[in-house]
């Protein structure tokens, strides 16, 4: 009974400590899970703050990038309008501008129309006192046009008949001249101790280029490279289907040599822009002004002739770069002053004088396409600007009979250019110039009445004309042969001068039966 009294005791105290226990644990699981909603309220609330910042901060950006979007936009807008107000200024401008000069143009037309008028009246009265002028003339004199007519043949006449006498004295030098045979050998003896190298004339320079590409280089973007060359130099690019090379075309062989050196340069550099085509002309420019004295010393040091002016110097250096019929005047100039100072040795002259005047004989040719005159007169100039004495100042006055000779130094000028000039090889010129030459010389002289027939003769340097006997006389025939040669001195050109040999021939012809 007691047992059974403890163990119910026991088991109730059990259920009671089980209740006991499982009330605590149900408060502690129930204050857990109220933490823990507290817990999930705070992170819930955070998370809501952190969103709700987040979204301020995004509209927030968004809202700056539209203002900055908004702001650029403004800009391109303002710059926009800005230069559309200063395209349509300029347009306004232009449109005043082509207004002004309509205007200018119209008064121009106005003012030439009157002009026109003015010079009409003009000429009707200068038409009328030519002719009181002439009726007034008739009246003073007491000639009539056709006695004032004869009074100038007379005149002409006389100034021909003057002009045939200086010619036959010429001609009769010339031909003691070629008739003496010491003359003649001395002539041949010079000739084969003097051979020079045949000579052609050129127009064109070729460079030669590493690859086709650098065509496209050359030309640059819209041809600015090619255009800053040509603009430089003053030389013409060819730039075709020829493989590897670019042609230079130009009549100045100084500026296409300047061009063909400043085109290597740049080709070997491979920068080819405008900047460095201009520094590149520039350094070829004083390349060549270099060649050029040293071509002009060469020279001098070659004949042997020392003292020379060095400007005298420097021309002879130019002179390298022209050509007469192909024939180089530098190289013609120095084979000149050897054969002169060949013939001076022979004849026992001074040689060093004889060499300096054949040197110096073509001087004017370096500067003819420069100054206005023909290369003699230009020559003769320079030699006395740089004093130069006055056998070689005649020397180049008269070494194509323009001056008479006063010096026998002079004649063997004039002889050692004739040969240098004649020599085999020494000149070319095309066949189809040659022709047509000769074809126009036959055509003027054919052109004059009187004359029945002519022929160009001795490469064209002698033309003989063969005139009716019946319309022409003697006295006509001086005046014919002027006439002739003063036409052909006007519609030609030619080396040297051409001779006009007028004939008249009467043939009387009978038959005995």
């Amino acid at each position: 009974m007691y047992y059974a009294i403890e163990a119910i005791v026991i088991i109730a105290l059990c259920v009671i400590v089980s209740f006991l226990a499982f009330s605590n644990y149900k408060k502690h699981v129930e204050q857990t899970i109220g933490n823990a909603e507290d817990e999930a309220r705070a992170i819930i609330d955070e998370a809501l703050k952190t969103a709700e910042t987040k979204k301020r901060e995004g509209l927030l950006e968004i809202k700056e990038e539209s203002i900055r979007t908004k702001n650029e936009l403004d800009k391109e807008i303002k710059e926009r309008r800005a230069e559309a107000q200063r395209y349509e200024r300029r347009v306004q401008q232009k449109e005043e501008s082509i207004d002004k000069k309509a205007d200018a143009i119209e008064k121009k037309e106005a003012g030439l129309v009157a002009r026109e008028e003015e010079l009409a009246k003009q000429r009707e009265v200068v038409a009328r006192l030519n002719e009181e002028r002439v009726q007034e003339l008739e009246r003073i004199s007491g000639l009539t046009s056709e006695q004032a007519k004869e009074h100038l043949l007379k005149i002409v006449e006389d100034e021909v008949k003057h002009e045939t006498a200086v010619m036959i004295k010429e001609m009769e030098n010339r031909a003691k001249e070629e008739a003496s045979k010491k003359a003649r050998e001395y002539v041949v003896t010079a000739i084969q101790k003097c051979a020079a190298d045949h000579v052609s004339e050129t127009t064109i320079s070729v460079v030669q280029l590493p690859n086709d590409e650098m065509k496209g280089r050359i030309i640059g973007r819209e041809g600015r490279n090619i255009r800053t060359l040509e603009t430089l130099t003053g030389v013409e690019l060819i730039i075709d289907d020829t493989p590897e090379a670019v042609i230079l075309s130009g009549f100045d062989p100084i500026r296409r040599e300047v061009a063909r050196i400043a085109l290597e340069k740049l080709i070997v550099d491979g920068r080819i822009h405008p900047a460095r085509i201009e520094e590149m002309v520039e350094k070829a420019q004083k390349e060549v002004e270099v060649m050029i004295k040293e071509e002009g010393e060469s020279a001098t040091l070659e004949v042997g002739v020392h003292g020379i002016h060095p400007e005298l110097v420097k021309l002879l250096g130019k002179m390298r770069f022209r050509t007469s019929y192909g024939q180089n005047a530098l190289k013609h100039s120095i084979e000149v002053a050897h054969l002169t100072g060949l013939l001076a040795a022979e004849m026992g002259l001074d040689v060093r004088m004889a060499k300096r005047a054949g040197l110096l004989h073509d001087i004017g040719k370096a500067v003819d396409h420069e100054m206005e005159g023909s290369h003699i007169q230009l020559g003769a100039d320079l030699c006395r600007k740089y004093k130069e004495s006055a056998v070689v100042i005649n020397a180049v006055e008269s070494h194509h009979g323009d001056v008479e000779a006063q010096s026998l130094i002079a004649c063997l000028v004039q002889a050692a250019d004739t040969i240098s000039a004649a020599r085999p090889g020494a000149r070319r010129e095309t066949l189809e110039t040659y022709t047509t030459r000769l074809k126009q010389l036959e055509e003027i002289t054919n052109n004059f009445k009187g004359v029945d027939k002519s022929f160009a003769i001795q490469a064209g340097r002698e033309v003989r004309v063969m005139v009716v006997p019946e319309q022409i006389n003697d006295a006509d025939m001086i005046l014919l042969a002027r006439d002739i040669s003063k036409q052909i001195e006007a519609e030609l050109e030619y080396p040297g001068q051409i001779k006009v040999n007028v004939i008249r021939e009467s043939r009387v012809v009978e038959y005995a039966k």
